[in-house]
């Protein structure tokens, strides 16, 4: 019998975080975080990132465990959820993973090869770096539609490091990510959460209204005070990035929250489209549908047995 593997995704703003918490006090559940940006310290306000009392005892794995100048990838991801899934399980509770980083998450759930070991700067991604930072993202972009079309089309054709990070799983592999042959590793009941577009919108709008209240500019001029290179991760967050223009006096607070709201709600739109096309997910309306009903369906399948 596969290991059970309860995961809740969805797109930023709906919720998961909260849910994940009932679910975890309600079925003795442990928290794997499957968001990129909260593995590292002292990024909290920007990447939403859940505090020890929110967390109501619940143990959360794979958060603050790096500092911002260190480099975390999918494959790094697929390694300690593992070793976290597998610890999680010997101490008799269920292993649960939340969060909205969808490369991540498929890696985990369906075995994909991402080659090496997660190192930023391997010899194929230097050689891509070097062929951007010379000919631009164009070039890329036409490799990438030729060998992998359908990732192609729902990549951000606008995330450097994403279209560097699909054509170097090519060269790693010999095979695309789209066409790479599924391993469910784990007997996986996926929770998606949703809700109409244009309440998800208002709840983006109002949480980073919040996070500009808790203090998020501090919190990007602290990541500003690295000088850390351009292509790390931290850097290019969500939530940060948005900021710097006001923090180096080039543009207008009001300007650079009104662009950070745009980019996160463009990122909830990716988000979905990830998890609805390349993963079987039940998903539910934060909005409309019982919470209760979720709980039922994950009961039966918790004690369902193949």
């Amino acid at each position: 019998m596969k290991q059970k593997l309860l995961v809740i995704v969805g797109p930023t703003g709906v919720g998961k975080t909260a849910l994940g918490i009932e679910m975890a006090k309600r079925f003795n559940a442990e928290v794997i975080s499957g968001d990129s940006m909260q593995v590292y310290r002292n990024l909290n306000i920007g990447t939403a990132k859940i505090t020890q009392e929110e967390m109501e005892n619940v143990p959360h794995h794979l958060i603050d465990v790096l500092n911002p100048q260190e480099v975390y990838s999918a494959s790094l991801f697929q390694q300690h959820a593992t070793v976290c899934i597998d610890a999680i399980a010997n101490r008799g509770a269920l292993p649960m993973v939340v969060g909205g980083t969808g490369l991540y998450i498929e890696g985990l759930l369906n075995g994909l090869t991402f080659g090496g070991e997660g190192s930023f700067q391997s010899d194929i991604r230097t050689a891509l770096q070097l062929e951007y930072d010379t000919f631009g993202i164009e070039p890329l972009l036409n490799r990438l539609q030729q060998k992998d079309p359908q990732t192609y089309e729902k990549i951000d054709t606008h995330n450097v490091r994403r279209v560097i990070r699909a054509l170097e799983i090519i060269e790693e592999t010999g095979e695309a990510l789209s066409q790479q042959e599924i391993d469910e590793t784990y007997d996986a009941f996926i929770i998606g959460l949703t809700c109409e577009r244009e309440k998800l919108y208002e709840r983006i709008n109002q949480r980073v209204d919040c996070m500009i209240e808790q203090g998020l500019i501090e919190e990007a001029r602290y990541v500003l005070s690295l000088n850390l290179d351009e292509n790390t991760p931290s850097m290019k967050a969500i939530g940060y990035k948005e900021l710097f223009p006001y923090l180096r006096g080039e543009l207008s607070l009001e300007v650079c929250v009104d662009t950070l709201k745009q980019q996160s709600r463009r990122y909830a739109k990716r988000q979905l489209t990830w998890f609805k096309n390349r993963m079987n997910v039940r998903w539910f309306d934060v909005l409309k549908d019982d919470k209760e009903i979720i709980m039922e369906e994950v009961s039966q399948w918790l004690n369902a047995s193949y």
